[in-house]
């Protein structure tokens, strides 16, 4: 883990050193477990149900007037009074991290003194750090309530991030007296730092607006940085005091430090700050969302104690800071949301009833309302962009962080092809646009996207990044800052940023369009469930009709027959050709009326699916229609085996027969007629995808290309109702209503004398549509 954070120009500087440094130790340092602490005050780690020593400094003989070796597994109460003991104890227990202190009077008989007593609570002990305490502290600490009030309140009337970073480091340096105090905030969680603000003493070299790696801060001192919100450093030269015993019997490691005052410090850190002329320090953490920011960083030319109290109030200057930063950013937010909305509700007033078209027939009104290059959308398959061009991976790409999206919310990035290349996968195409902002819409996975070109961007450093490591007169080390050189690189393969305005903008146009598409969706259920009313009313109509028609026509065709049976003697020519007519024409309107009770039959019945063999369906169909393609001598051509189907078997059989007899009625005048049914992978029309599908193709007459849809309306025939063997022209029309019920699609291929092919799925099994 700790390997993959180093960058690819971080390793390659450490080997381009060739002597050795691996940069990666310093990232894997346990630095909470150093074993050991500053020498300006000592530690005693306690079993708080004993009140045993378990560990202590080696210095407690120098300070508390009893050495290490003979206070550990002694009561403590040997050099703290017992009410004191108590009161940590108890001041202790409300909290495993945070230290409370108190004033104590504290040592061997003989020894006592005045200490600053800090106690917090680590891996089931309780942590007492010893500080001396100045008596004539208590004086000059007698205003310095008032001192910190007007800090928080200067930081308080800070009314933009940049002039909180200003008021934070002028009051910390007037409060703590260190030579430069600079706010420096990170880009990103794991990226390098930028000095945003300083108050530094003349002389010093200014350091406001330079750059400094990732490096100088490996993942293990942010995570730190993170629990533990204040560092102080006294002295880098200072000898550290090591721990008795060194690893604890109990864990077989040393002591965790992480919320110890006093802990000391790693020789990297040392050295880092020795290459920039600091000799104390202090960091505070500045957190937003429990994450860290920045720091406000404190360096000072000597040694510098700082006192409890001192501390504290540079750690609630912290916590004030982070909680200013988290109003001023909220404030900001809600603004940009007022102001998006009036935008957004501009942009949404030009959409129409089909959205997805209407976004992109006014997509420069859309890409202006966050300031991008491209807009894109993708919707059940479709993919739909202007603007700014996204290569196709790249939309596949982006498809999982629209899944993983909260609800409602959007994702963003400046710089996608970092990001595409640590997620695995590969490295980003070179067209790859540098920003996104992402709004998950509709279902899983489905987005509009804005995008943003790359925007290269000059970069200060305060040392060169592809040199974290140099050797020095001591050997390897880090060098963040060897000269006054300032380092310029060009910052590539990112966007502008995306501000607050720009989110707001795409949450609020996220509302928006969902309000839309619910509202169309209602508006289409509504149309759905009167096209469903509408639908079962022809089908009862058409079966009511046909049904109640064919009575009165038999009686037609009846009287008709009876009348040329019984009189044709006596009649002259043409009113026997008048009656055969109507007897011809009553036979047809029957035919037609069977045809129409069978075609509104076809959506009043159910399905039976199931799951059959299609060999075996073709086989009974060919039963049926064999006679009449051996008739006009088709051959049918099959592979040796067919696959298995999920179909209503009884309809998937009428599908067959018709389509076979059709190849039989068109077949082409030339010797070797064929139909051939098999089972292909074939793109449906308006789908753009390959998928199974069933063929029966013949090398018929064919279908001029302006009539292939007309084949599949009802009762449409191409030719004359005696040519071609006749009909009424419902066959296909059954076909396609039969493929609908199953879900599955109808389509033709066809070339004018050349043959005619037939593709028709089956699509999934609906619910509901079982039995019948």
């Amino acid at each position: 883990m700790t390997d993959e954070w180093l960058s690819e120009r971080a390793r390659a500087a450490e080997a381009s050193v060739g002597t050795g440094f691996d940069l990666s130790q310093c990232v894997r340092e346990r630095i909470h477990q150093l074993g050991g602490v500053q020498s300006h005050g000592t530690l005693l780690a306690v079993d708080p149900a004993s009140a045993l020593v378990d560990t202590a400094a080696e210095n407690t003989a120098a300070l508390l007037g009893t050495p290490a070796d003979e206070l550990v597994g002694r009561p403590v109460t040997a050099v703290l009074a017992d009410a004191d003991w108590a009161e940590a104890l108890a001041a202790s227990a409300e909290a495993d991290f945070v230290a409370a202190t108190l004033p104590v009077t504290a040592g061997a008989p003989g020894h006592r003194t005045g200490f600053d007593l800090s106690a917090h609570r680590r891996e089931g002990l309780v942590v007492l750090e010893f500080e001396p305490r100045d008596e004539g502290d208590a004086f000059r600490f007698a205003g310095f309530y008032q001192e910190v009030r007007r800090a928080l309140r200067r930081l308080r009337s800070a009314g933009t991030v940049d002039d909180c970073c200003r008021a934070a480091v002028g009051e910390v340096r007037r409060l703590t007296g260190y030579d430069r105090v600079v706010a420096y905030r990170f880009d990103g969680a794991d990226g390098p730092g930028e000095v945003v603000a300083e108050d530094v003493r003349e002389g010093w070299e200014p350091w406001l607006g330079l750059w400094f790696p990732a490096t100088d801060i490996p993942p293990q001192a942010r995570r730190l940085y993170e629990e533990n919100w204040i560092r102080v450093i006294r002295d880098v030269d200072d000898p550290t005091v090591r721990l008795r015993p060194e690893r604890r019997p109990a864990t077989g490691t040393p002591l965790d430090l992480s919320g110890a005052a006093l802990r000391t410090v790693s020789g990297y850190h040392l050295e880092y700050l020795r290459n920039i002329g600091v000799r104390s320090s202090m960091s505070v953490s500045l957190l937003r969302e429990g994450r860290l920011w920045g720091l406000i960083a404190c360096h000072g030319a000597e040694p510098r104690t700082l006192a409890p109290e001192v501390r504290s109030a540079c750690e609630l200057f912290g916590t004030a800071f982070s909680m200013q930063l988290a109003a001023i950013e909220e404030r900001h937010r809600a603004d940009a949301l007022e102001r998006s909305g009036r935008d957004v509700a501009a942009v949404a007033g030009l959409l129409e009833e089909d959205v997805d078209a209407s976004l992109l027939r006014h997509e420069s009104a859309v890409r202006d309302l966050v300031g991008a290059d491209g807009v894109l959308l993708v919707r059940g398959g479709r993919v739909s962009s202007a603007g700014l061009p996204v290569p196709e991976e790249v939309v596949r790409a982006l498809g999982p962080y629209a899944a993983r999206a909260a609800s409602g919310g959007v994702w963003s990035t400046d710089r996608l092809p970092e990001l595409l290349a640590a997620d695995g996968t590969g490295p980003a195409p070179e067209a790859c646009p540098a920003g996104v902002l992402l709004l998950p819409v509709g279902r899983s996975g489905d987005y509009l996207a804005w995008v943003r070109q790359e925007r290269p961007t000059p970069r200060d450093w305060a040392a060169d990044p592809a040199r974290p490591v140099l050797v020095g007169p001591q050997g390897e080390r880090l060098t963040p800052r060897g000269s006054s050189a300032v380092f310029r690189s060009m910052i590539r393969g990112r966007s502008l940023p995306w501000t607050a305005r720009d989110q707001a903008a795409a949450t609020e146009m996220g509302r928006l369009l969902t309000e839309l598409v619910l509202r169309h969706a209602d508006e289409l259920d509504q149309l759905n469930d009167e096209l469903r009313m509408t639908n079962l009313d022809l089908d009862s109509f058409a079966h009511v009709a046909a049904h109640d028609l064919k009575e009165p026509l038999r009686g037609i065709a009846n009287a008709a027959t009876f009348t040329l049976e019984d009189a044709a003697e006596s009649l002259d020519a043409t009113s026997v050709r008048r009656l055969e007519t109507m007897r011809r024409l009553a036979a047809r309107m029957d035919d037609l009326l069977n045809s129409l009770l069978h075609y509104a039959r076809m959506g009043r019945t159910g399905l039976r699916r199931e799951d059959v063999a299609l060999d075996d369906v073709l086989d009974a169909a060919l039963e049926v229609a064999g006679p009449r393609l051996a008739e006009e001598r088709v051959r049918v051509v099959r592979p040796q085996a067919l696959p298995r189907v999920g179909a209503d078997p009884d309809r998937l059989f009428e599908i067959l027969l018709n389509l076979l007899v059709n190849a039989a009625k068109y077949a082409a005048d030339r010797p070797d007629r064929t139909v051939e049914v098999a089972m292909e992978d074939a793109v449906a029309p308006g789908t753009g995808r390959a998928g199974p599908a069933v063929v029966v193709r013949d090398n018929g007459i064919g279908i001029p290309d302006e009539r292939q849809e007309e084949v599949f309306e009802l009762f449409r025939r191409l030719h004359g109702p005696r040519e071609r063997g006749g009909g009424t022209g419902v066959g296909l029309a059954v076909v396609k209503r039969i493929v609908e019920r199953h879900g599955g699609r109808l389509w033709l291929t066809s070339t004018p004398g050349e043959g005619t092919a037939f593709y028709f799925t089956l699509g999934e099994e609906p619910p509901g549509e079982v039995g019948g």
